[in-house]
């Protein structure tokens, strides 16, 4: 089982002055003023057994083919085995790509799909999303509620890779380098600090 996101928009920032070193009775200084060198972005999937990040997309798009091409470049790893991808409701989540892809890896004929936004399964997001969490198919997809996007962990390891790499006193000279530094930490995390997330909050039921 995997927990599957995107998360975009992360900006090469270069501090254009040093850092001040701490002094005794002074923590460490960052001038507040960057250059902006471009963005990237990261499509990622988490094993939510072994915590390992698996087949990270390290680019600055994150269009229906790329999110596709993820998943494929996952289930390669294991191409025999079934596969459970947790995922928000966003558009290239539930995708004429990605339908396309699951129905090949299930040799299931594509004429019989229909034809997006008039007739069949690529009818609409509606249509497509249920064909997509058909659970007997060997690739499966399941999305967490509207506005719950939160439920899916690889949130929080996008706020783990954010306060260790990608905070405000970070520096990044360039967008290649900023992915440099992004796959460094991946390989890391992978190698020495995954484990899989313990869930303890039992939750509460809102009085309304």
């Amino acid at each position: 089982m995997y927990s599957t996101d995107e998360k975009m928009g992360i900006q090469a920032k270069e501090h254009t002055q040093n850092k001040k070193v701490m002094e005794a009775g002074k923590p460490e200084r960052i001038d507040p003023e960057y250059i902006r060198h471009g963005t990237t972005g990261i499509i990622a999937s988490r094993n939510v057994v072994t915590a390992e990040i698996v087949q990270p997309m390290i680019q600055p798009t994150r269009t229906e083919e790329d999110f596709a091409a993820h998943i494929e470049s996952v289930i390669s790893q294991h191409p025999d085995k079934k596969h459970i991808f947790i995922a928000d409701n966003l558009n290239t989540h539930m995708s004429e790509t990605l339908v396309r892809l699951v129905a090949r890896l299930e040799s299931i004929d594509e004429t019989s799909l229909g034809i997006k936004r008039k007739i069949g399964i690529l009818k609409d997001k509606k249509t497509r999303a249920a064909f997509l969490t058909d659970s007997s198919h060997r690739v499966v997809f399941v999305y967490t509620p509207k506005h719950c996007s939160w439920l899916n962990q690889i949130e929080c390891w996008f706020s783990i890779i954010t306060r260790r790499l990608l905070n405000k006193r970070a520096s990044f000279k360039s967008v290649g380098y900023l992915e440099e530094k992004i796959k460094s930490f991946i390989d890391y995390y992978n190698q020495y600090l995954k484990k899989p997330f313990q869930w303890n909050f039992k939750g509460k039921l809102l009085r309304v």
